[in-house]
C-alpha cells in the first residue's frame, strides 16, 4: 500500500510532533485545546499528547477566544529574561489566544495563525507569556497586523479573563499583566521560546 508523505504510523505528539509554523515567528501553528464555549479546562497530557481535563473552570468566565499552544516551543530561561521580575518561564509550551470570526466549536484542532501580539503575564514569578494571534485568512481579523489593528476592548477582555479564570472570592490572585505588547515584542518571544524548546528537548 502506498502512503502520502509524510505518513505517520502514530499519532503525532501534538507538542513535539508538528511542526512550529511555516514562516515563524510570525505566521505559526496553534493546537487548540479549549474554545469559547468550554467550560471546563482542557490540557495537553504532556506525556501522551492527548488532551486531558484539567478542572472544570472556577468561575462563570469563559475564554474570549481560541486557546493552545505553539508546538515545538518552552518557556525557558530566553522567555523569562523578557518578562521584567520573571524568575523563569513557566516550563509549559508558548500559550497562544486566536481570534476567529467564524466560531470554531472543536478543540484538538491545528490551525494556522498570525502573530499580532500578546499579553505579559506573570503567574506565581513565572513568565506565562499570552501571544494574541488571528486565525489565516479570517475574513474580519485576517488583515491585522498588530494588536494596535483590533478593537481595545477586545485586548481588554482577553486580559480580564487571564486575571480573573482563577479566581474564587476570598482569594488574592498571584497573576499580574503589566502589559499588552505588540507584534514586534511578541516575534521576539515566539523565537525565544523556539530556542528554549531546543535547549531543552533538541534541534
Amino acid at each position: 500500500m502506498n502512503f502520502p508523505q509524510p505518513f505517520y504510523r502514530w499519532r503525532p505528539h501534538p507538542w513535539h510532533g508538528l511542526d512550529t509554523g511555516r514562516n515563524p515567528p510570525l505566521d505559526i501553528h496553534a493546537y487548540i485545546e479549549i474554545t469559547p464555549f468550554d467550560t471546563v479546562k482542557y490540557e495537553i497530557d504532556k506525556k501522551t499528547g492527548y488532551l486531558r481535563v484539567d478542572r472544570p473552570q472556577r468561575t462563570s468566565s469563559q475564554p474570549p477566544t481560541l486557546y493552545g499552544f505553539v508546538p515545538r516551543t518552552f518557556c525557558g530561561d530566553r522567555v523569562g529574561a523578557l518578562m521584567p521580575n520573571a524568575t523563569r518561564g513557566d516550563g509549559d509550551p508558548l500559550d497562544i489566544c486566536v481570534f476567529s470570526e467564524r466560531p470554531i466549536s472543536r478543540s484538538e484542532v491545528l490551525l494556522n495563525a498570525r502573530v499580532i501580539g500578546g499579553l505579559q503575564m506573570l503567574d506565581h514569578g513565572e513568565a506565562d507569556d499570552k501571544i494574541v494571534a488571528v486565525l489565516e485568512n479570517d475574513s474580519l481579523w485576517g488583515e491585522a497586523e498588530d494588536i494596535t489593528d483590533l478593537p481595545p476592548s477586545l485586548a481588554e477582555r482577553l486580559r480580564h479573563y487571564f486575571l480573573t479564570y482563577k479566581l474564587l472570592p476570598g482569594e488574592e490572585a498571584e497573576i499580574s499583566i503589566d502589559k499588552i505588547y505588540g507584534r514586534d515584542h511578541a516575534a521576539k518571544v515566539v523565537e525565544a521560546s523556539v530556542l528554549d524548546y531546543q535547549d531543552e528537548f533538541g534541534g
